[in-house]
């Protein structure tokens, strides 16, 4: 399978410090700076999109979810009799 087309780039000032340790780093896995950095901020950049799209919620929003939290838990027809039969599955 081809990679995709690298067409973009992205420039980033670093101390000397800061481009001594992203190269230790990239050599002890045995990687380029490049491939190292670019995989480090990617996934950086999909943990903090992750976090915002599965744990921010408006106030409205929170209140009507805790709100249902809240209510007393109520039966569901038949849900005891199945959680009470023997499991179909071996140990």
């Amino acid at each position: 399978m081809a990679s995709p087309l690298k067409d973009k780039r992205i420039e980033v000032r670093v101390t000397s410090a800061q481009k001594d340790a992203i190269a230790t780093a990239a050599a002890i896995e045995g990687r380029s700076i490049t491939d190292f950095t670019t995989s480090a901020a990617t996934e950086r950049a999909a943990d903090v999109i992750r976090r915002e799209r599965d744990i921010r919620v408006d106030a409205a929003a929170f209140e009507q979810f805790e709100a249902i939290l809240e209510r007393p838990a109520r039966s569901i027809d038949g849900l005891r009799d199945l959680l009470n039969r023997p499991t179909i599955f071996v140990d």
